[in-house]
């Protein structure tokens, strides 16, 4: 048995038989093309051309109709790169004037295209050469230079093994079959990835160099929640597993009882359960679980699912199609959380020493007008169709909230002047991310109409740990008392002002840490959808005075890990089938 580590990229648990792809390593030889033969070289590129146009715009369709929109213009955006006019004037050259097989002229020029792009600092437009090997390889099998993998022939479930796949692979997966997959490269941001939580297929990424490893492995285990990979598991493991699942799956029945039920204690006291998504088509699985509205709608993938900055029209779509979807339930719109580690199709002028503590977020937006007005257009139109919101993040000022309450009030009078339908008096909130902003949060709420927690940030800026460091990743401790003490001021000032509070954070999505948020004083968690059954029953579970009792006892506690150990502790006494080894 062997155990192997990565990044996890969609959650679940899959068991099944290993396929292993290898590399490539194709090379295409520079065949020179007679004269006599240009003509009808240039003709089989050009209907190579129109085969892969037709296989993407297949590929858009069928995800699109599985995974929702947002996912399936992957391949559009997949679609614009294969029609770029740049790209077809140099290899059309190479062809007429170098005298390049067709076949050579597209390896080199895309290769070249790919390998320029993984040379870049910013790790997403990095990943986006996947894109660019992924119709290299499509246009050289129309060509006949290569063979396509035999991920189209299977016919028996199994566990795929390879160094990378590409999007148009990865949506080209028969779910009949494939159970889930690991790659050795990869990362969070990339198509791939998004590809795969649209699809729901269990995935672990960035393992490394282990395909040498695997040769004569049968079985595997791949924990997409944990971004472990187990190859060949012994008898124990497996049962182990396998009885986890089995657990996993009655849970999940009993757990759906709940839906249409409300998150209320014993003893009376009412909690709002809200979902985090980042697409429209998640809007189906919020409703599934009962969620009590979207408490935070992050609208990156507007830039991150495309090679174009989205219109306003864009924008308006896109929101609009999530709110219309909640019939009447509020939808908390989070502007833009660009920079960073997330940038899109936006160029980067030049590459920041410390991007988390650099441009990114509303610190982005207010810098870039051309960027943040459409956006808050769409957001004011989406508006005369249910209960919007609109929540700015990473505030660290007064004057960064300010700025863009005026900016917001001036497009609405910019709408009201152009006669188009909009509202202008939608609820204004901020979340709270900084511990600077927990120091000011008097001054805050005197001007916001709600609050939102964001952990993740909040606990990273707060102990000083970059959460995406692996070196430093056992420091990143959601439950360290600092962090709970900037939690309970929060609660405390929001309570004094009158000013609902809510948590979006990953801190919120676990059943043992809700209670004690819930004892702390917080009445409102937003998460993401498949979290909130489990909540609902700890939820139903507990009186208030249990919660309470909770609070206080991990507030005396000196360490984040005696904190945790003794909320799963209490947990297992309220709700015992909630604890997962």
């Amino acid at each position: 048995m062997l155990e192997l580590h990565g990044i996890p990229v969609s959650p679940g648990v899959a068991i099944g038989p290993a396929l292993v792809l290898n590399r490539e390593g194709y090379r295409i030889p520079n065949c020179q093309v007679a004269l006599e033969d240009i003509e009808e070289e240039t003709q089989r590129l050009r209907r190579a051309v129109d085969a892969v146009s037709r296989s993407l715009e297949s590929s858009r369709m069928e995800t699109a109709a599985i995974a929702g929109d947002s996912t399936g213009d992957i391949f559009a955006a997949q679609l614009q790169m294969l029609h770029d006019p740049r790209l077809h004037a140099e290899l059309q050259r190479r062809i007429r004037q170098g005298n390049q097989s067709a076949a050579y002229a597209v390896s080199q020029v895309l290769h070249r295209y790919a390998s320029d792009l993984r040379k870049l600092e910013n790790s997403l437009l990095a990943q986006r050469a996947d894109d660019v090997v992924d119709i290299e390889q499509q246009l050289l099998e129309q060509l006949g230079a290569v063979t396509r993998r035999p991920l189209s022939e299977l016919v028996e479930p199994v566990i795929v093994l390879t160094h990378n796949l590409t999007p148009s692979e990865t949506a080209n997966l028969d779910r009949r079959y494939v159970r889930g997959f690991c790659t050795e490269i990869g990362g969070p941001g990339g198509h791939m990835a998004i590809v795969a939580k649209g699809l729901e297929l269990p995935a672990v990424v960035g393992i490394g160099d282990f395909l040498q490893t695997v040769r004569g492995t049968a079985q595997v285990i791949v924990d997409g929640d944990r971004g472990i990979v187990i190859l060949d598991p012994d008898d124990e493991t497996l049962r182990r597993y396998e009885e986890g699942r089995e657990r996993r799956n009655n849970l999940a029945l009993r757990l759906a009882e709940l839906r249409d039920l409300p998150a209320i204690t014993t003893d009376g006291v009412s909690v709002a359960l809200s979902a985090n998504i980042e697409f429209p088509h998640e809007v189906a699985a919020c409703l599934e679980r009962g969620a009590a509205g979207i408490g935070l709608y992050r609208t990156e993938f507007l830039y991150l699912a495309s090679d174009e900055e989205p219109s306003e029209e864009d924008h308006y779509l896109a929101y609009r199609e999530v709110v219309e979807a909640m019939h009447g339930r509020p939808v908390v719109i989070r502007t833009l959380d660009l920079g960073a580690d997330k940038m899109g199709s936006r160029p980067v002028s030049e590459p920041e020493p410390n991007p988390f503590l650099g441009l990114r977020s509303i610190r982005l937006s207010l810098k870039s007008p051309e960027l943040f007005r459409p956006q808050l257009r769409a957001l004011l139109r989406a508006a005369v169709h249910g209960d919007v919101r609109v929540m700015f993040p990473l505030v660290t000022t007064l004057s960064e909230l300010r700025q863009s309450k005026l900016l917001l009030n001036t497009i609405a009078e910019d709408l009201a002047e152009e006669g188009v339908p909009h509202r202008r008096d939608i609820p204004i909130g901020m979340m709270v991310e900084v511990p600077a902003a927990v120091l000011m949060l008097d001054r805050f709420v005197k001007e916001v109409d709600f609050l939102s927690i964001g952990t993740n940030d909040l606990v990273q800026y707060t102990l000083a740990v970059d959460r995406s460091n692996e070196c430093v990743a056992d420091l990143y401790q959601s439950s360290d008392p600092a962090v709970l003490r900037l939690i309970r001021r929060c609660v405390d000032v929001a309570a004094e002002a009158n000013v609902p509070l809510s948590i979006c954070g990953e801190m919120s999505s676990t059943p043992a840490r809700s209670l004690l948020l819930v004892g702390m004083g917080v009445r409102s968690l937003s998460v993401s959808p498949n979290a909130l059954p489990k909540l609902k029953k700890a939820i139903r579970s507990v009186s208030l005075a249990q919660c309470e009792e909770i609070a206080a006892r991990a507030m005396t506690l000196e360490a984040a890990r005696d904190i945790d150990l003794y909320l799963l502790e209490r947990l297992g006494k309220i709700a015992p089938e909630l604890i997962v080894s």
